[in-house]
């Protein structure tokens, strides 16, 4: 009897109201509680993929998220092409509250910290001046702190954000006792510099600096990972992009212009020479080349003709082809390979704030330290008064300006110096993977290779000139299109200038090209094409042609006048930087592994050349099983870094644990990677990792002293001997302190 497989659904949440990598862990958790239900959630993308069993429904999964304090909706359903700008302007609306609120921060609280750190600036009412200044940075621009330290309480969790809400908010309620019920509010009050260590009941005490100054600096960090955060689903909108718009179609005997989106399996269309190929299919008519590198990284262009399959998105590199569509639309390898990319990234666990990890030990420990000192003291016959000073000035003091400082000003100072040095950094979640990396995988095409045909080797038999083969080949080659004569054509003219104007040129399908150049008959391509024609290679050529095709090369044989007179070798070239780089990672302790779709003696021979052993070389990899290579790997235990730069490389690219992509290669490659090789040159991985690893241990010396400067403080704070001014003077000194450890990241040099 056959057993019923409970049938299962897949359904994607929009998340709102996250702040941070632990609000996706809490999301996840809860959703994984209920029955039949598997859940992923990505912070980055604030998305939750969900699969769920027929007992569940949609709105159960959204309730379940509402609960745990968080905002959930369905997917909204596939809309018209936006008009240009649209996308832009609807992601400056996403962000506008969070600048709004910045700005407003920012605007108001620097004359609130002057004030307070200025004795000159201390006129006759300036702490009521502050006040007013103050209080719509503690309500408005702190709000987002707020509801996340109240959603984060109810679940008996504490992060960085309940700091920040918890310090800033005892800060200002001390501030108004003192100005209202206190001393402070009296004309003329001062804060004089005294570093005196004395008991004190806080009347005369205000800390609206300090409240408005960490809500101004934190809300900065935010926004500018925010902005970077936002990137995170451009790498679909890329890969989608690269599809063909419009395509022409065979119909009733004439051609029509329609939209690819209205393409059906079936349909018969035209590809001209340089076209993109509307979607995948068979070749019904015609010959052509097909460059296909983008998409699967191979080198070669690939030789089709009728009955071959195509891929869309490819590229007629040659002839016309009429193609019989097979898949369209989500059936297509590109629709697939941008399914790949999605899954990898929600699959991604963004690492959690180092802050936020501390926050979760710390926060507790300075609440039940401020609750002991306040029974202490009232223990103690102290009064109310004093009691409820030291307990506050503990929760004031916990609350460090400079963890405000410590992320975002390693993060700006070591992103400014990266883009100096042509590597983009994304986000702080980046930095957290790179000192775990410990296997870098590399795509050959575009990566190692310069990613084009160049001619490298030109074998002549005796009595020939090597000159006289360019020259004659370099013309016959000129009038083809195909990438491999384009090659031959541009080593012969940059060595030899303009070329000769060949006559009666002619292209044999699938084995070269003819023609008439300065008088000559002349033949370039397959040996078999020398064949037609009644010529063999010599003995010697014979053998360099052999030995080109072992290396992985594309030979092409010459011949003119009825003999054959020269091989030709032609690959995608090693670039000059490769072999450096690899020795450059090796000694970052990372183990280089080739991956590529190329066969395995071009993929071998490639590695030989940049001193990568042939264990660690993986050819023959469809594009859609690149991300497989890198799940394996990680499965072995290895944490991963990928380099790439062609579609094919997307979805690895966003599985891997850190993903390089380089600057030249395509905008889906770019978007799906962690950190951007603006230069093209892979020596910049290096350069680029080993910046990422001084950023990330600069953020965490910075965290180490900002909450050191403020636990050293905190016996004075529960002893009730916490004088203001020195309250004040080591939040400052602990935040010029970490910004003169970040702005040490300016002298970072690449390797020379």
């Amino acid at each position: 009897m056959a057993t019923t497989v409970p049938d299962t659904a897949e359904v994607e949440l929009a998340i709102g109201g996250m702040t941070c990598a632990s609000c996706a862990a809490r999301i996840e958790k809860k959703l994984n509680r209920m029955e039949g239900v598997t859940a992923t959630v990505n912070y980055a993308t604030e998305k939750a993929k969900v699969s769920y069993g027929a007992g569940v429904s949609v709105p159960e999964l959204i309730a379940t998220v509402e609960a745990t304090g968080y905002t959930a909706r369905e997917p909204e359903p596939a809309r018209p092409e936006p008009a240009p700008g649209a996308e832009a302007a609807e992601e400056a609306d996403e962000l506008r509250p969070l600048r709004q609120r910045l700005v407003t921060a920012v605007v108001l609280a620097v004359p609130v910290i002057a004030m307070a750190m200025v004795p000159a600036l201390q006129f006759t009412y300036w702490q009521w001046l502050s006040l007013t200044l103050a209080a719509p940075v503690v309500t408005y621009a702190a709000w987002p702190f707020h509801r996340a330290a109240v959603t984060n309480a109810r679940h008996g969790a504490a992060t960085m954000d309940t700091l920040i809400s918890v310090g800033t908010a005892a800060a200002f309620a001390w501030s108004l006792w003192a100005l209202f019920f206190g001393t402070a509010g009296t004309p003329g009050m001062t804060h004089p510099f005294e570093l005196t260590i004395a008991r004190s009941d806080g009347a005369g005490n205000i800390y609206l600096e300090a409240a408005a100054g960490v809500t101004a600096f934190i809300l900065a960090g935010r926004y500018f990972e925010a902005r970077s955060k936002r990137k995170a689903g451009a790498a679909l909108k890329a890969l989608l992009e690269l599809g063909a718009k419009d395509v022409t179609v065979l119909r009733d005997g004439g051609e029509v212009q329609i939209p690819v989106a209205e393409l059906a399996v079936g349909d018969r269309f035209l590809v001209r020479p340089g076209e993109k190929i509307a979607t995948d299919g068979t070749v019904v008519e015609g010959s052509s080349a097909v460059d296909a590198s983008m998409l699967t990284g191979e080198s070669v262009p690939v030789e089709v003709g009728a009955g071959d399959a195509v891929t869309g998105a490819t590229v007629n590199a040659g002839g016309r082809l009429v193609v019989e569509a097979t898949r369209v639309g989500a059936d297509t390898q590109l629709a697939r390979m941008a399914k790949l990319v999605e899954d990898a990234q929600n699959g991604k666990a963004a690492a959690q704030r180092l802050a936020d990890k501390i926050s979760g030990v710390f926060v507790p420990v300075v609440i039940a330290l401020a609750l002991a000192t306040l029974g202490f003291w009232i223990g103690n016959g102290a009064g109310l008064t004093a009691a409820f000073t030291a307990a506050v000035a503990v929760l004031i003091i916990a609350c460090p300006c400079a963890l405000g400082l410590a992320t975002p000003t390693a993060l700006m100072v070591g992103t400014g110096r990266g883009a100096q040095l042509g590597i983009l950094i994304k986000g702080p979640e980046v930095l957290e993977s790179t000192r775990r990396v410990d296997t870098i995988v590399l795509d050959k095409t575009g990566t190692v290779t310069t990613g084009r045909m160049t001619l490298l080797a030109v074998h002549t038999a005796d009595g020939t000139d090597e000159t006289e083969v360019l020259r004659l080949a370099g013309a016959l080659e000129h009038a083809s299109e195909h990438p491999i004569a384009r090659a031959v054509a541009d080593a012969a003219a940059a060595k030899l200038g303009p070329l000769p104007a060949p006559e009666d040129f002619a292209n044999v399908p699938g084995l070269g090209v003819q023609g008439i150049v300065d008088g000559h008959a002349v033949l370039a391509g397959r040996e078999q094409l020398l064949a037609e024609w009644a010529m063999a290679l010599p003995a010697d050529l014979a053998r360099a042609k052999a030995e080109a095709e072992t290396a992985g090369r594309t030979a092409i044989a010459v011949a003119w006048d009825g003999e054959a007179r020269a091989v030709l070798e032609v690959a995608d070239a090693v670039k000059d930087t490769s072999t450096e780089a690899i020795t450059r990672l090796r000694a970052l302790g990372l183990t280089p592994v080739l991956l590529t779709g190329d066969n395995r003696a071009v993929a071998e021979s490639v590695a030989r050349e940049v001193g990568i052993g042939a264990e660690h070389v993986i050819a023959e990899v469809m594009p859609e099983d690149k991300v497989d290579v890198v799940k394996r790997l990680q499965a072995e235990g290895r944490s991963v870094a990928m380099v790439g730069d062609g579609v094919n490389d997307a979805a690895a690219l966003a599985q891997a644990d850190l993903g390089l992509a380089m600057g030249t290669g395509t905008d889906a490659a770019i978007e799906a990677g962690d950190l951007t090789l603006v230069r093209g040159d892979l020596r910049a991985a290096a350069d680029a990792i080993r910046l990422a690893r001084k950023t990330l241990g600069t953020i965490k010396s910075n965290l180490f002293w900002a909450f050191a400067y403020n636990i050293a403080a905190l016996p004075l704070a529960a002893a009730g001997l916490l004088n203001p001014m020195i309250a004040g003077a080591a939040m400052a000194f602990s935040s010029v302190f970490v910004v003169g450890n970040s702005l040490r990241l300016r002298g970072f040099k690449a390797a020379s």
